[in-house]
């Protein structure tokens, strides 16, 4: 016999085989399905300007973007994903590119807070009740992030375990495409917060993480109430201020003690009684139990090397509004007189 006869006995190809030996081929990725409910899909057409004709489309021109302009990027490109990005831009491409950067160069350059980030890291910050969901949403279908900064003990961990779990708690929210469209609101009770504690919080650890919440990650952010400030505040604010746009400044509000202020942008009905609420005491066991159920998803999505070849480096990695690090500095040298002179 030939040489090639002998080949073939001993190197049967693919259609010698029988069907059950036949390698499957791997599975296509689940499509798109949009979850959202008519009503919303009406809300996002007419505030974010998204066409569910055209989704799709969009989504493919923003991959292909990313694909040209970032090749060296590891990201999801997802169609689930990117859309989070365009929502949060109103489905201006070149915006939305400059999130999804943004949101990754982010990442990279907070080892602090992103290396090893997952529930089970941050249980002594999730136990203390330093922050929570409530379980309703306000009138216009915001999830409503709790924040409590009394519940903090410096000597117990640093600042960056308080941000690493709000972040954790951002990514949650996020996977939802209800609060794609509607956003979230947050409520900070700044009760008895001290000088001590507020110098933790000081314009580079303000920089970074109005930079990452104004334009490093894909969630809009409908207003901040703040209740129960002390004078320390004012100070703290003054600190926050320079980094904040003016869209985002306009939609502080700062109630102190009155609790019917408060009420007039959150119903009672959706507010634990600690703040005046008729939905009883506040729960942070449920909301707890929601991030350390999403363990193995945080494990895959934080917790992996970062590909050598994943690079930025000669892009743009944040936009013109954040503040430079020297200007951090400067600020630094200012922020004690500041504090002090709330007192």
């Amino acid at each position: 016999m030939s040489e090639e006869s002998d080949s073939l006995k001993t190197s049967p190809s693919v259609a010698s085989l029988s069907e059950n030996e036949l390698p499957l081929p791997p599975p296509e990725p689940p499509g798109y399905v949009c979850s959202l409910t008519e009503d919303l899909v009406t809300k996002a057409r007419e505030e974010l300007q998204e066409k569910p004709e055209w989704r799709l489309r969009d989504v493919q021109a923003l991959r292909d973007m990313v694909r040209k302009e970032y090749p060296y990027l590891s990201t999801s490109l997802d169609d689930a994903f990117l859309l989070r990005f365009l929502r949060a831009r109103k489905f201006d491409y070149d915006r939305a590119l400059q999130l999804l950067v943004n949101y990754h160069g982010c990442r990279r350059s907070w080892p602090e807070v992103f290396s090893n980030l997952r529930p089970s890291a941050l249980k002594d910050v999730l136990n203390s009740g330093f922050l929570t969901v409530l379980p309703h949403t306000d009138p216009r279908g915001c999830h409503v992030l709790c924040i409590r900064p009394d519940r903090w003990i410096p000597s117990n961990y640093p600042i960056t375990e308080n941000i690493r779990a709000i972040y954790l708690t951002l990514e949650k929210l996020i996977q939802s495409e209800e609060t794609q469209v509607n956003g979230i609101v947050i409520l900070a009770d700044y009760k008895g917060v001290s000088l001590s504690k507020a110098s933790h919080f000081g314009p580079f650890i303000a920089k970074k993480v109005i930079g990452i919440l104004q334009d490093g990650f894909p969630i809009r952010i409908k207003a901040v109430h703040i209740v129960n400030e002390p004078r320390i505040f004012k100070g703290i604010f003054a600190i926050i201020k320079p980094f904040l746009k003016e869209k985002i400044a306009n939609r502080f509000f700062l109630h102190g003690s009155d609790l019917n202020s408060l009420h007039t942008n959150l119903p009672r009905n959706i507010l634990p009684k600690e703040y005046g609420g008729t939905a009883g005491e506040l729960d942070i066991a449920t909301w707890n139990a929601v991030l350390l159920a999403s363990e193995d998803d945080f494990v895959k999505e934080f917790c992996q090397p970062v590909p050598a070849c994943d690079s930025l480096l000669g892009q743009p990695l944040l936009s013109e509004g954040l503040i430079s690090d020297m200007q951090c500095d400067d600020s630094m040298r200012a922020m004690k007189s500041q504090l002090y002179s709330c007192y």
